[in-house]
């Protein structure tokens, strides 16, 4: 499989499959998705997206269970008998305004969702990874399910530019250009967040400023690291039986 998992035509939909059904059960393994949340990929070249069925299991999503969605909501295949996860347009509304976007988190974890509840939180970047949210992390107010093309597109514009927003008492939302960068950037969103939560025990987080954040990014490689990470969590998965043996030449 290429290195960038990226949206091209030398990656095959079926590698797109296993790697959406791979990163979701490695972000169920990391408590990051629990039995609710999906992960999508927008395939080449077209405005046609993966993702999973409603009833699907996180932690055993298979290829077979995946839907073909287009991006106006059509669905154009999948298993018989069950249909896409209601709030596919999160999805659907990003890759309509984001042309760089090409694959999506929705997830629930519980520490993030913490800075949306708490009278005068706020989610800091304070640690260095951080830095792939430092334009902006907004919060949506709208605290039910996006589950029209209208609630997507209203998300939508309070996300902006951002590569995340935060839904309050909900969860939260990551834009990244590939599934293998989805992946570091659901890790570390949820490591900076667990950070800011226990500085706080200790004294106000300090947020990292631009200036530091500028010489970690200059000396950062993030098509390295997150070739680094998802050989790194995928054969532990393998190893400890989350992802099947089959798929470690696939992934």
């Amino acid at each position: 499989m290429p290195d960038t998992l990226s949206n091209s035509e030398a990656v095959s939909t079926e590698q797109h499959k296993i790697a959406v059904c791979a990163c979701t059960r490695m972000f169920n393994d990391l408590k990051i998705l629990d039995h609710s949340g999906h992960v999508s990929v927008r395939l080449p070249d077209s405005n046609n997206f993966l993702m999973q069925g409603i009833e699907a299991s996180r932690s055993q999503l298979v290829p077979g269970d995946l839907f073909t969605v287009s991006l106006d909501g059509e669905v154009l295949d999948g298993p018989a008998g069950t249909r896409p996860a209601a709030e596919f347009h999160i999805h659907s509304e990003i890759y309509k305004a984001r042309p760089e976007i090409n694959s999506v988190l929705h997830a629930h974890p519980k520490v993030p969702i913490l800075f949306t509840i708490a009278e005068g939180a706020e989610l800091k970047i304070v640690v260095n990874h951080g830095y792939r949210w430092r334009n902006s992390l907004p919060v949506h107010l709208d605290t039910g399910h996006i589950n029209t093309s209208e609630l997507g597109a209203e998300m939508v514009a309070t996300m902006g530019d951002a590569n995340a927003v935060l839904l309050r008492a909900h969860g939260i939302v990551l834009a990244s250009e590939d599934v293998k960068c989805l992946l570091i950037d659901g890790i570390h969103f949820d490591e900076n967040a667990l950070a800011c939560l226990e500085a706080s025990r200790l004294g106000p987080p300090i947020a990292m400023s631009d200036e530091e954040l500028d010489v970690f990014q200059g000396r950062f490689s993030r098509s390295n690291h997150g070739r680094k990470l998802w050989h790194y969590y995928s054969t532990r998965a393998i190893e400890n039986g989350v992802l099947p043996e089959e798929w470690r030449d696939a992934v």
